[in-house]
């Protein structure tokens, strides 16, 4: 749980807009659980823009290829600190700190031949030109079939280490799945000696078959392309999460992708400085499924110019007590209407730490729908005196002769915890 950059600024974050949402996050969300403030990507571009990557950019780096914070928009990095101030005061905060890291080696390092640290290769040995990244013209790939190409990892991750990082979003590993270059990085982590969490980007047609692998090498996986403020985008995460779901577990999560919520898109990738165009009630919608599936949460909007309601959406004591507390969440009906106006989902998951139970009604259609549920089907249990308590403010839902009935609006969600109180006679 915590805030990226990438949604509100993309390429562009500076330090004093990083502070800035951490003193946020710590001041008014820490409490609920998010802890985490991560730099996106090209934080060591100093000409980096809005809408889109720099070809041949003046990178800044190190004298061993390694990727430095340009100075212009991170300045306590100066005279080689690094990250190190920044994550500094983000511990001081209470929270962790984390960064965006590319796939491969910059193109600026092979170009300059430049050495690789603590050893007697140079990038031109360890580059591999023809696995370079689709969308994004910064790095060529890795030879790891050359022991430098590892060697290059270890030097890179041991000085984010060194920088206090807790944290590494590590993209263009999985579109297409490059099973060597994750398990290279996962052993430069391990033989950094920190405790860093790895995250992996970006999920594209992502198949539950390299599941393995990922719970090896990994603490996160994104299972879809980069998700917008679009219904759509929210909505063909149903079927996504509803595949990973039943295989979430403490030291392994698929990912949903952030929460394009709040004040977004200031200097982003898409689209103008805007307030996230998904309504209240898909925000619900959203946060709901992420939570139901136990998917990380990571905020992308401004912080400290977002709207209250969005801070009150985020900081709903039910997302944390579901998210860190709950098992078995899972998809148990999906039931298109015969009119086609939309599909009834209902999620489940049950406490792991009491007899408590949740429920989530999904509604995909354009007007609001009157649902009933078994209770039988959310509990597994019948002629039990269920009590039904609403989880988000202004819902409508009752119990009436064993059936959960809810009236859930276009593109929302009756979300309600269920608690037996005694057995009927």
């Amino acid at each position: 749980m915590g805030w990226n950059s990438w949604d509100s600024y993309g390429t562009t974050v500076t330090e004093d807009e990083v502070l800035a949402n951490a003193r946020q996050l710590a001041e008014r969300l820490l409490p609920l659980g998010w802890d985490t403030v991560v730099v996106d990507i090209a934080w060591y571009d100093p000409t980096a823009r809005s809408h889109g990557y720099n070809d041949d950019a003046p990178l800044t780096l190190d004298a061993f290829g390694r990727q430095m914070p340009a100075v212009n928009r991170f300045p306590s990095a100066a005279d080689g600190a690094g990250f190190a101030p920044l994550a500094a005061a983000v511990h001081a905060l209470g929270l962790k700190f984390g960064l965006h890291i590319m796939r491969g080696i910059p193109r600026l390092a092979v170009d300059q031949d430049l050495p690789i640290h603590g050893t007697e290769w140079t990038a031109s040995q360890v580059v591999d030109r023809d696995h370079v990244c689709a969308w994004n013209p910064d790095n060529y790939g890795l030879n790891h079939d050359h022991p430098g190409a590892q060697a290059y990892y270890d030097a890179q991750v041991s000085q984010f280490a060194a920088w206090g990082v807790d944290f590494i979003k590590a993209d263009d590993m999985q579109a297409p799945y490059y099973e060597r270059e994750i398990a290279a990085y996962a052993q430069a982590i391990e033989r950094s000696g920190r405790d860093i969490s790895l995250s992996l980007s970006p999920g594209t047609h992502l198949s539950t078959a390299h599941l393995p692998h990922l719970r090896e090498h990994a603490q996160m996986w994104r299972v879809s392309d980069d998700l917008w403020d679009r219904w759509e985008d929210v909505h063909a995460q149903f079927a996504r999460m509803a595949r990973w779901a039943p295989f979430q577990q403490p030291g392994g999560w698929a990912d949903a992708d952030m929460l394009p919520l709040g004040r977004i898109g200031i200097r982003a990738e898409r689209g103008e400085p805007r307030d996230s165009r998904l309504t209240l009630d898909e925000q619900q919608t959203l946060l709901t499924l992420w939570t139901m599936s136990r998917s990380p949460l990571m905020v992308g909007g401004d912080l400290p110019t977002s709207r209250d309601d969005t801070i009150a959406l985020l900081t709903n004591p039910a997302i944390t007590e579901v998210l860190q507390t709950s098992v078995d969440g899972r998809e148990i009906v999906r039931e298109p209407l015969e009119d086609g106006d939309g599909e009834l989902i209902v999620w489940t998951a049950r406490s792991a730490t009491s007899d408590r139970a949740y429920a989530a009604v999904f509604w995909t259609g354009q007007s609001a729908h009157q649902a009933g549920v078994e209770l039988s089907s959310l509990l597994g249990i019948g002629h039990a005196r269920i009590t039904a308590t609403d989880l988000w403010p202004g819902q409508t839902t009752s119990i009436e002769s064993h059936r959960l009935i809810a009236t859930v609006p276009a593109h929302g969600v009756a979300w309600v915890a269920l608690d037996t109180t005694e057995a009927q006679a």
